[in-house]
């Protein structure tokens, strides 16, 4: 096992407890989201791991040594990890590719030179080598971090929000080439995140945290498909909750279904069509059915009365 954290207790202060009696354990060559609403602790136990935090009780194990934290290390974080905080913490009068090669030896510059080539292509920043990084965006910083970061091959990359600062279409650039990057250099990656459907396909396990409780921890598929709760079903974006009452008039199991999951057919459910709108690649529909009301995805545009089936 890679990582262990046993028993940890932490807290922000004296009157408010985080982690509390908090177990988890990381498998080797994974990537792994943290994931929860704002203030869950996510960006916290990324700091405890990284040791930039004291705890006060239990242990973090990494490669089956014991990490001391801060009180124990003169120079804060841990040698075989990288993290990638919101704080970029670049040099400001270093190029971006100076930047990226802050931490690889100059012994072969040409080996060097390549490496810096390779991260920026990873990062999408192969055109900006050789600008400061003031002249550049925050997502571009962040890419920037990122790189630098994957220079030294750390055994474990920890990534806060790292898509945060990026428009749309960087993002599904940036997403698919760094987990190919990791996955081919074998590098274990916890990734801080509050939008998980933008990389589920990438996911071997997904943690999900709620005001320091670990609330599930499964792989992508199981996660999504079977929320442990509303909290966790809700992370994956638009969701119809279903109460106890609600369930059994509609002769149903789940307390939660996606608006894909509910489909238009020839027998069912009576509905009625309150809203239909083009969504893109889907028509997003709010349709009533027994009272309530109910968000479905279809291919087309939708209206008056129909059924639905789960």
């Amino acid at each position: 096992m890679l990582l262990e954290i046993n028993n940890l207790h932490f807290s922000h202060t004296k009157e408010k407890t985080l982690f509390q009696n908090f177990n988890l354990k990381l498998g080797e060559g994974k990537t792994i989201a943290l994931a929860g609403e704002s203030g869950c602790g996510k960006s916290t136990l990324l700091s405890l791991i990284y040791g930039l935090l004291n705890w006060e009780e239990g242990e973090i194990t990494f490669e089956g040594k014991k990490l001391m934290g801060p009180k124990g290390n003169l120079v804060p974080g841990e040698a075989e990890m990288k993290f990638v905080a919101q704080n970029f913490d670049l040099m400001p009068y270093a190029t971006v590719a100076e930047n990226v090669g802050k931490f690889i030896s100059n012994i072969n510059f040409a080996k060097k030179k390549e490496t810096v080539n390779e991260l920026l292509d990873v990062v999408g920043l192969s055109e900006f080598a050789n600008v400061l990084p003031k002249n550049l965006s925050g997502g571009q910083q962040q890419r920037v971090a990122i790189a630098r970061a994957l220079s030294v091959l750390p055994k474990l990359l920890l990534l806060d929000e790292p898509f945060s600062h990026l428009d749309f279409a960087r993002k599904i650039e940036l997403r698919e080439k760094l987990f190919r990057y990791v996955k081919d250099k074998n590098i274990s990656l916890i990734i801080s995140t509050h939008e998980l459907q933008d990389i589920i396909p990438w996911l071997d396990q997904i943690v999900i945290l709620e005001n320091g409780r670990l609330i599930q921890n499964d792989n992508a598929e199981e996660t999504y498909k079977t929320p442990y709760n509303i909290y966790v079903a809700k992370l994956f974006g638009e969701v119809n909750i279903f109460s106890e009452t609600e369930k059994s008039e509609f002769g149903i199991s789940n307390f939660a279904y996606y608006p894909h999951q509910i489909k238009v057919a020839d027998h069912g459910f009576d509905a009625e069509v309150s809203e239909s709108r083009f969504a893109g690649n889907h028509y997003w529909n709010k349709i009533i059915s027994k009272g309530k009301e109910i968000i479905i995805h279809t291919d087309k545009v939708l209206e008056g009365s129909l059924k639905i089936t789960f």
